[in-house]
């Protein structure tokens, strides 16, 4: 194959893509996305809408997933570095309620796909980052759900350096922990 290194990692349905990079004295090629590459590494989804973000540093962007249109996602860096996670919330899931989280940046050229049932974040360790993602369905506003990013029953282990401000949208700051997620799903 060739066009594609694949890191499977330790929780089902997430991978870690690193494209195949052209580099000489101008500067650099890559194909960031082929269906047919794809899907020979197991992700056929459809995407449907293309998203960008601009953050400096500090911003921690998420736990986010959608209700009831969840969305599979892959996503990448174009400028700047930040500490990608997914928690996975699928029912019945041996890893469910566990995180992995990677380092992508405009320089290792890493993606990151996520597949529906998790929740997702990032946060932004260089001075300035531009984040990119593809997903499988369309944003509803309305269906939104999100866990607060410190929830020490997941335990994510942020990367952030001593004495830097972190930065939430107010949204963030009032979601829950992972025990609300649990809860609200069985009402």
């Amino acid at each position: 194959m060739g066009k594609l290194t694949v890191e499977e990692c330790e929780i089902e349905g997430i991978k870690v893509l690193t494209p195949q990079v052209f580099a000489d004295e101008r500067g650099y090629f890559m194909e960031t996305y082929q269906k047919k590459d794809f899907e020979a590494v197991g992700i056929d989804v459809e995407f449907v809408q293309d998203n960008q973000s601009a953050s400096k540093k500090g911003v921690i962007r998420g736990l986010h997933f959608q209700k009831e249109f969840p969305q599979d996602k892959l996503v990448r860096v174009l400028s700047g570095e930040v500490y990608d996670v997914a928690v996975d919330l699928r029912e019945g899931s041996k890893t469910f309620g566990k995180y992995f989280g990677v380092l992508l940046s405009a320089e290792n050229k890493k993606q990151f796909f996520i597949p529906k049932g998790f929740a997702h974040g990032f946060l932004v360790v260089s001075d300035y980052a531009e984040f990119a993602y593809k997903c499988s369905d369309y944003y509803h506003p309305g269906d939104e759900g999100g866990i607060i990013y410190n929830d020490p029953e997941i335990g994510i282990k942020w990367p952030f350096e001593e004495g830097v401000e972190l930065i939430f949208s107010d949204k963030d700051k009032k979601w829950g922990g992972l025990a609300d997620y649990v809860a609200s799903k069985r009402k």
